[in-house]
């Protein structure tokens, strides 16, 4: 009997090693349409049709070179909500991605943000004065270029990083190429739903990632299976955005409306079902 129960344990770790292997290699060997959207930046895209997580998924990715001539922003209002397109266009960017998490009803992020030094919102803390999951880590904007900071567990910690721009959010994935931790019984880490993110590979480009999902077309991810992307994309660094109904990926006269991906909130298949948000992240041109 054990020697029963042992074979088919080990049956068990050799099928899900296989599988780990057989995703990793979906991802490297993807044969990824890449589109150069401007210098030193080239759009991604791939549909893997049930090849990754015995699933479909449309990955975009947007990989940018830190140059000299293009710089990293954040988009916001403190109080009204406006489409990720919307935001870039009005800030005359390259490329917009959905930022972090915001009140739906009555607009602004309830994740810390900071724009050129000043505090636009403060964390809406729990009750207890406990920080929401995706209040521990940051974007941070120095200089027109990204890092990504781990909550230190202090109190006002974002308010002591040096960063001209600052957007809270998470969880985070990946530091220094060691995985965080998350909890598997909360259902918002374990469940497949379209996801943002923003990466920093170990070439040291920035990715703009979204995963669609919500349709047969891309089912969307949990966050583990997230973090495992990450790592095949080779990130040093990754933090997860807001997603769900609000991932989008907007580049400047992109085909029809500059929509990437495949944005859930009209419950169809196409570019057009943006949902309002209250920020993004922005790539620019130089001034």
């Amino acid at each position: 009997m054990k020697a029963f129960l042992f074979s088919t344990c080990f049956s068990i770790l050799i099928s899900f090693q296989l599988f780990a292997q057989s995703d990793s290699l979906a991802v490297i060997n993807a044969e990824w349409q890449k589109e150069k959207i401007s210098q030193g930046v080239v759009l991604k895209t791939f549909w893997f049709q049930n090849s990754l997580f015995n699933s479909n998924q449309f990955v975009s990715i947007l990989e940018i070179k830190q140059k000299k001539k293009l710089e990293f922003d954040i988009g916001y209002d403190p109080k009204k909500l406006i489409t990720t397109s919307d935001f870039g266009t009005q800030a005359n960017a390259i490329a917009a991605l959905n930022g972090t998490f915001f009140d739906i009803a009555n607009g602004g992020s309830v994740d810390f943000i900071k724009s050129d030094g000043i505090v636009i919102n403060e964390n809406r803390l729990g009750k207890n004065g406990s920080r929401a999951g995706h209040q521990g880590s940051a974007l941070i904007i120095n200089k027109g270029r990204i890092t990504i900071a781990k909550w230190d567990g202090t109190p006002n910690w974002e308010k002591s990083l040096a960063g001209e721009d600052i957007m809270v959010s998470g969880p985070l994935l990946i530091i220094d190429q060691i995985h965080e931790k998350l909890d598997a019984n909360n259902a918002f880490n374990k469940t497949r739903h379209p996801r943002t993110a923003v990466a920093i590979a170990k070439n040291k480009r920035i990715l703009f990632i979204t995963v669609d999902g919500r349709n047969t077309n891309s089912a969307g991810m949990s966050l583990f299976e997230l973090t495992k992307l990450m790592s095949w994309l080779n990130a040093n660094d990754a933090i997860n955005l807001d997603g769900g109904g609000s991932t989008t990926l907007w580049i400047k006269n992109y085909k029809e409306n500059g929509v990437v991906n495949f944005p859930t909130d009209n419950k169809k298949w196409d570019h057009e079902g943006q949902r309002k948000v209250a920020n993004v992240v922005l790539l620019k041109k130089k001034k």
